[in-house]
């Protein structure tokens, strides 16, 4: 793929406020190439019937709809870009309240039943959601999340009042009483006179309260709960609607004894009425038309390097250490790049000492990844740290050269002495902390962390984290009032050598805040660049900062003033075998036929299959006899995510995916000079691993949870976004769950403009807008359930209808089908993945393992059962399924295998599972993947028997060829066969206060790759 003009990218964010058509009741997708769809069905709907019994309020693909209610066809009331949530009628029928996401929070809106007079009731960054009017018509009650945990307040005329702790608040009858949710688990109720709290119902741990109710009388309360694979309406102690699926959502009486609720995708009647109630909502869709982009596999022409990860300034400002091409180079400004450290081996994170003499980097050259030290005056290098079952990475030095401050791989905090290795935790994990720094006196230990806005969504903003050394208490300092550092990998903080100020990147712009000795704000941060800022660093007098900036170092004053690019003269090229591959190969399944073919020649030429044929004696070339064994094209996982936090494989991970088959991958969400590193080290040939397509950190709305997402506060810095996008050749673009529909569908236009595809957790609206795809049968979004799959695992018509009338994508992600392994171990004991998983994600994967053989799996498999059945009617609708994983979060490669069997464990035939893996991902990404054929680049897989027979021989790889190279499983372990073990040093943890050992093996890697100049 080349690259993409500037003016392209501006153009891009351009008109964003102009997209919010917020109170337009029309389809967005009315444009050239939509065509209508009409449903019947929602998978979560929610409905509210009028209080003259007349009409229902339909929330349904989060657009706001009427219905009669004996049912028929359904009136749109909001656009798609509402995306709103949990309808209520005002007692005299004239306003409907709902909770929507139209501004980028879900605030309370009101609409009339005739469309007129939408109005927002609530702004701020706070989210006000289920809002319910009292029987008077005012106060609305509702839940929120301003306090910093969840609450009920009431709304009169702009004035909030808080209520109590909880949500989904259900007003009584006669208006005295307000019921609401607690922790799930629990209804109380408080009386609003005397603020009385009393608690009405309790369920146990384990089980899922939700919606509440009053019956008319106002004695009992009526809920939904979910435990043990069911999904059922109860009324106060017993069960009333069981054996359905039942939605989340509050019931609406038409007369004391007789309801409605929503369940198995439909309005039902429920008490004394039964019955069904149908509606047919009409709304609009159209297919992605545009040509796609391809990246270059095959032309040897230097590239610019791009991939510049974690440049540090040398503390006299004349050098910049930085990782790119698998190696750690250095680089006087003016000169050339030199490679200081090399090899095979993972290396990440360099760090300069205060004088200048000693790099410091992580580095799994002992197994493991584990700080090291390079003495730059010698050459010589120093392993630091050996913690146990742990690795160390993110390291930064005090002032006085005496410690560093590291991460492990859970997120904890450490620091170790240089002199001696002694190491001593100083803070509890937190969720993918960012890299840590020192303030000048050395007693507090800084960096970025999440604090979550509540404890019942998990999204929230990337603080600064100030640890005292000497206590060990931790506070938090905001960057920017309601504001998130950009991502909490190398965008700060960064503390000043001098330790009077503090520099990050909020928006994906630069900012420097006066600080006191202990971190804290003295003032206010003030801007220093206006361009897209990643990777701050300050120079050792405190004068200058080296940020990266679309693939280019600048360097800017900190004082501010005009930046300046320092030249890096490196670049890369594709690498590929030369000369003649045949492999004659007993069988051959070529992605495509669903019969075997025998005694096949697959000739190779390069990095290219030049011809599948039968067998035929004296073809020239190097011959490679598999008669005995299975040939298919290589497995494709198109969902993971590399250099995740929290994980730290290392060089072990892409060895992982190719001992079990895997050739291609595609990431919808990495850091984004990490996943440029990656895939030009890959395709260079200076690391091994599978094919790698990527997008950087997925964009992201003002809420985040993962440190690779990107928080969007304005249109301005979307702009921004798509301009790193453009500059580091994405090739595709994800949107995260906290971003607007409005600005969701910015992110699809321009990147078809580049042609690439774009996707997203949701289906709706933006496979209606011309989005390519969706993750997940269904996984986190805004709303805290989903709008594709219910509780149960069960999804219905109108996702089913949408996905086949767009042509989109779905890759599935069948999280349950790893519960298979209770009963199948086979990928758990195989000797790959115990050799090729880091010691403790091996720990886990065992321990899950123990934990699903102890639990009844009856409910969790029953889920993955409607899952599958939804993915098989995809597939026989002509729909588009690829297999995808979400690993390293599941159990890299062995949760790839493990999808395939879920699908044909639960209905589908090992051809279907295997072409989702293969030829219809291939297709998808439009390139020569996924089949045996002429033109296809090699990457394919001998197995040792034939997977559509039985769909477990398809991890049973004897050689794996990637782009034209064979290799063995025995080769891709062997770097981490182990060797004698040694002594660790002890570890001090100020939270437990006792020591650990520990034994690694020991391996050294030798090699170099020519995959690079510096001209």
């Amino acid at each position: 793929m080349t690259g993409i003009p500037r003016r392209s990218v501006i153009a891009g964010g351009a008109g964003l406020a102009g997209a919010a058509l917020i109170g337009v009741p029309t389809p967005a997708a009315a444009k050239a190439g939509a065509k209508s769809l009409a449903l019947n069905q929602g998978t979560d709907l929610a409905a509210r019937l009028s209080p003259d019994r007349r009409t229902i309020a339909l929330d349904l693909l989060g657009v706001l709809w009427l219905i009669p209610a004996a049912g028929g066809p359904a009136k749109r009331l909001t656009s798609d870009f509402m995306d709103i949530a949990q309808p209520d009628w005002a007692p005299g029928g004239d306003e409907i309240a709902f909770q929507a996401y139209a501004k980028g929070s879900f605030d309370l809106w009101t609409i009339r039943p005739d469309g007129s007079k939408l109005t927002r009731l609530t702004s701020g960054p706070f989210d006000h959601r289920e809002p319910r009017f009292h029987p008077a018509g005012r106060p609305i009650a509702f839940s929120s999340d301003r306090s910093g945990s969840y609450g009920v307040y009431t709304w009169d005329n702009g004035k909030i009042t808080p209520v109590a702790d909880g949500y989904e608040p259900a007003w009584s009858p006669d208006g005295t009483k307000l019921a609401f949710v607690v922790a799930n688990t629990r209804i109380d109720v408080v009386e609003m006179a005397t603020g009385a709290r009393t608690t009405a119902v309790t369920v146990p741990a384990g089980t899922v309260l939700h919606a509440p109710e009053w019956t008319p009388d106002g004695h009992e309360l009526i809920y939904t709960q979910v435990v043990d694979g069911r999904s059922e309406l109860w009324r106060q102690s017993t069960p009333v609607i069981t054996g359905q699926d039942v939605f989340p959502f509050r019931v609406s009486w038409r007369s004391a004894n007789e309801f409605l609720y929503t369940a198995d995708g439909s309005i039902l009647r429920g008490g004394t009425g039964k019955g069904r109630i149908g509606f047919t909502a009409v709304t609009t869709i159209r297919r992605p038309t545009y040509r796609k982009r391809h990246r270059d596999f095959d032309s040897t022409t230097p590239k610019p390097v791009r991939g510049l990860v974690s440049p540090v300034l040398s503390p006299d400002g004349r050098q910049v250490a930085f990782c790119a091409l698998n190696d750690i180079w250095i680089m006087e400004i003016g000169q050339k790049p030199r490679r200081e450290i090399t090899g095979p081996g993972w290396k990440s994170h360099p760090a300069w000492s205060p004088d200048g003499r000693q790099l410091s980097y992580s580095t799994d050259r002992s197994g493991k990844l584990d700080i090291w030290l390079r003495d730059l005056r010698t050459g010589a290098d120093r392993q630091l740290t050996t913690l146990p079952n742990a690795a160390a990475v993110s390291g930064s030095w005090s002032h006085d050269g005496a410690h560093l401050a590291f991460l492990d791989q859970t997120g904890e905090v450490y620091t170790v002495e240089v002199a001696t290795g002694a190491v001593e935790k100083i803070y509890a994990a937190t969720f993918e902390p960012g890299r840590p720094t020192w303030s000048a006196d050395n007693r507090t230990v800084a960096l970025a962390a999440i604090v979550p806005y509540s404890a019942r969504y998990r999204e929230g903003l990337s603080k600064i984290l100030l640890i005292d050394r000497a206590t060990g208490a931790g506070r938090y300092q905001d960057p920017l009032t309601d504001r998130s550092i950009q991502t909490r990998g190398d965008d700060g903080p960064v503390w000043s050598p001098d330790g009077t100020r503090i520099a990050f990147v909020v928006a994906s712009v630069l900012w420097v805040a006066p600080v006191a000795p202990d971190g804290t704000f003295t003032g206010p941060p003030r801007q220093v660049t206006r361009e897209v800022t990643d990777a701050p660093t300050w120079s050792g007098d405190s004068r200058t900062l080296l940020y990266l900036s679309n693939g280019r170092l600048r360097l800017v004053a900190a004082a501010g003033g005009e930046p300046r690019t320092v030249p890096v003269r490196l670049s890369w090229a594709n690498t590929s075998p030369r000369g003649r591959t045949v492999i004659r190969a007993g069988r051959v399944w070529d992605g495509s036929s669903k019969t075997l073919k025998s005694d096949i020649d697959i000739v190779v030429d390069g990095n290219r299959i030049s011809a599948v044929e039968p067998h035929r004696a004296g073809r020239d070339g190097v011959q490679v006899d598999v008669r005995d064994s299975v040939v298919i094209p290589g497995i494709i996982d198109m969902h993971h995510h590399r250099e995740m936090q929290g994980y730290s494989y290392g060089a072990r991970q892409g060895r992982l995916w190719l001992s079990l088959g895997i050739t291609t991958t595609r990431s919808p969400g990495s850091p984004a000079y990490h996943m440029v590193e990656e895939r030009e080290s890959i395709q260079s040939g200076a690391r091994l691993g599978p094919r790698y397509l990527a997008t950087g950190e997925a964009i992201d709305g003002s809420r985040i949870f993962y440190n690779f997402m990107r928080p969007t506060f304005s249109d301005g810095q979307l702009a921004l976004e798509l301009e790193r996008a453009a500059a580091l050749d994405y090739d595709l673009m994800k949107a995260y769950v906290r971003l607007s529909a409005a600005r969701q569908r910015a992110v699809i236009d321009w990147a078809h403009r580049q042609g690439i595809p774009a996707t997203s957790h949701y289906h709706y609206p933006a496979l209606a807008i011309g989005g390519d795809g969706m993750e997940h049968v269904g996984a986190t979004n805004r709303l805290g359930y989903s709008r594709t799959v219910s509780a149960l695992g069960a999804v219905y018509s109108d996702v089913a209808d949408i996905f086949l009338a767009t042509g989109a994508s779905l890759t599935p992600t069948l999280f349950n089908s790893l519960f298979l392994l209770a009963t199948d171990d086979s990928l758990v004991v195989d000797e790959r993945v115990k050799t090729l998983y880091p010691s403790w994600e091996y720990a886990n994967l065992q321990a899950s393992l123990a934990s699903a053989r102890a639990t009844d799996q009856t409910a969790n498999l029953a889920n993955l059962a409607r899952q599958v059945a939804h993915v098989l009617r995809l597939i026989r609708g002509g729909g588009t399924v690829v297999t995808g994983t979400d690993s390293p979060i599941v159990p890299t490669a062995v949760s790839t295998h493990m999808n395939l069997r879920g699908m044909v464990e639960y209905g589908a035939t090992p051809w279907e599972a295997l072409s989702s893996a293969t030829r219809v991902s291939g297709e998808f990404l439009d390139l020569p993947l996924g089949r045996l054929a002429p033109g296809y680049l090699a990457d394919l897989v001998v197995l040792g028997g034939d997977p559509l027979t039985d769909i477990k021989r398809a991890a049973d790889v004897q050689q794996v060829m990637a782009n034209g190279v064979l290799h063995t499983p025995a080769d891709l372990m062997a770097p981490f066969g182990g060797s004698a073990p040694r002594r660790s040093a002890p570890v001090i943890d100020r939270t437990r206060s006792e020591g650990f050992w520990w034994h690694d093996p020991h391996w050294v890697e030798t090699s170099r790759h020519a995959c690079c100049s510096d001209d």
